[in-house]
């Protein structure tokens, strides 16, 4: 008989700014999580940084983020893999996508794409509110292809969203309200992205795909992660199918907004961990000021 796997959590950063309260929340509803199921079997939480944008993203961050964590009392277990060191495990997942016919390059800018959608209210956007992508290069022959990167235009490999969907078919994930529910079946829908990027010519892979292939590589089974990302997970549910890789369960928890309503940004350095620390504000200040969302994630 098969033994059952422990539950696997993880808990991903970016190191490109200071953790805010929003971060302490997202850490401290993992190390929750994984202390629930622990008591009934073994369980880990692990600390991943997502620093593939190598630019932003410095050691000395990571280094900060780590300092931080510690201080507020959230313990992890392995060792912390930094995502900039497995471009070579992404770039062989975009291959595969290639070899099936499902990724294509691109070539139009930022500035283009919005010259291309202005004076259309009705274009298509996705979650983030970002325009559809509207060039028409999965149409390209590779000649054509070929041409543009010979002339030095930037590349941008797109899923061919279209094919991608038709390939997969209907897909769910599971929902998890709490660590002992049953959970419930999400209609994955990753159309609503249009063709997202997988991979650029300055940065070789993208949050959709990197993430997506590293909680298949540690074996994560509960992605725990703030409401804000939960449209996101139609794209990683299919990409998922499409290299055939394990399927975790999910929760999706509620966020820490500002007076102003909105998301709390790394921009926002009054809310920063360090911030609060240096005005005297202790750990558990820190869940006392989150308890009332946390009470009703």
């Amino acid at each position: 008989m098969d033994q059952p796997v422990s539950p696997l959590f993880r808990f991903a950063p970016s190191p490109n700014g200071a953790l805010h309260l929003g971060h302490a929340h997202s850490a401290l509803v993992n190390r929750d999580w994984a202390d629930a199921l622990g008591r009934d079997q073994e369980s880990q939480l692990l600390l991943r940084m997502e620093d593939i944008d190598t630019t932003r993203c410095t050691p000395s961050l990571a280094d900060g983020m780590r300092g931080d964590l510690h201080w507020l009392g959230v313990t992890f277990d392995g060792e912390v893999e930094p995502q900039s060191q497995r471009f070579a495990a992404y770039q062989k997942a975009l291959e595969r996508l290639q070899d099936i016919g499902l990724v294509y390059a691109s070539f139009m800018s930022r500035g283009e794409i919005k010259q291309a959608v202005a004076g259309k209210p009705d274009w298509p956007r996705d979650p983030d509110g970002s325009p559809h992508y509207p060039g028409d290069e999965r149409s390209w022959k590779e000649e054509e292809r070929q041409a543009q990167i010979d002339l030095g235009k930037r590349v941008v490999w797109r899923l061919d969203m279209a094919k991608a969907v038709a390939w997969a078919g209907r897909l769910v994930w599971t929902e998890l309200a709490n660590p002992s529910d049953a959970g419930t079946a999400i209609e994955a829908q990753p159309e609503r992205w249009g063709d997202v990027v997988l991979a650029r010519a300055d940065v070789p892979t993208s949050y959709h795909l990197s993430v997506t292939v590293d909680d298949a590589a540690q074996g994560i089974t509960h992605v725990v992660r703030g409401e804000d990302l939960r449209a996101a997970t139609g794209v990683h549910r299919l990409l998922q199918h499409l290299l055939g890789l394990p399927v975790p369960l999910y929760h999706h928890h509620g966020l820490v907004l500002g007076d102003d309503g909105r998301k709390l940004s790394k921009s926002d350095g009054s809310t920063s961990l360090a911030a609060l620390r240096e005005s005297g504000v202790t750990p558990d200040g820190i869940r006392q000021q989150l308890d009332r969302l946390r009470a009703h994630p």
